[in-house]
């Protein structure tokens, strides 16, 4: 059973595989603020553009003091093939274990196209304080335009 979390919520704890084979953790984030954003799959059209709208901002949110965290089902290699193709600066992490952060956020739903019913990531961002609380969740997102919106509350966050 997930939980729901919203604004002032903690985030929850977890620990995911980086695409070099390392691990990424939430006290790994701790002190900065954070953005982490869910997407369904690498290579895919509105992934690949969020992915590089992020990129481009990558120095925005470096110099306002802000963490980026992409996170999909797909494997450290899927990973690593994704970032060389489209040369992405942002860090990434995956999210393929039953149980895991996706499944525990409420972000690994049902969904349905074409009148098949599949579970998959449901594209959802959270801005995280430096406590780790969350700010700010955008569920559902629509890609163009969000990685501009969320840099924009996260400066004023």
């Amino acid at each position: 059973m997930t939980k729901s979390y919203g604004e002032g919520d903690a985030f929850p704890d977890f620990s995911m595989e980086t695409p070099d084979g390392g691990t990424v953790t939430k006290a790994d984030l701790a002190g900065k603020k954070a953005v982490i954003f869910f997407y369904p799959k690498d290579n895919t059209p509105g992934c690949t553009t969020e992915a590089k709208d992020f990129t481009v901002l990558k120095p925005e949110f470096d110099k306002a003091g802000v963490a980026l965290l992409g996170v999909s089902k797909d494997s450290a290699r899927k990973h690593q093939n994704f970032i060389a193709k489209h040369d992405l600066t942002v860090d990434l992490a995956t999210d393929a274990e039953e149980g895991g952060l996706s499944d525990e956020l409420g972000v690994w739903a049902e969904k349905k196209m074409y009148g098949k019913t599949f579970m998959g990531m449901v594209r959802t961002t959270y801005l995280l304080g430096e406590d780790g609380k969350i700010l700010r969740t955008w569920p559902k997102v629509k890609v163009k335009g969000h990685a501009e919106e969320v840099l924009e509350a996260a400066r004023s966050a």
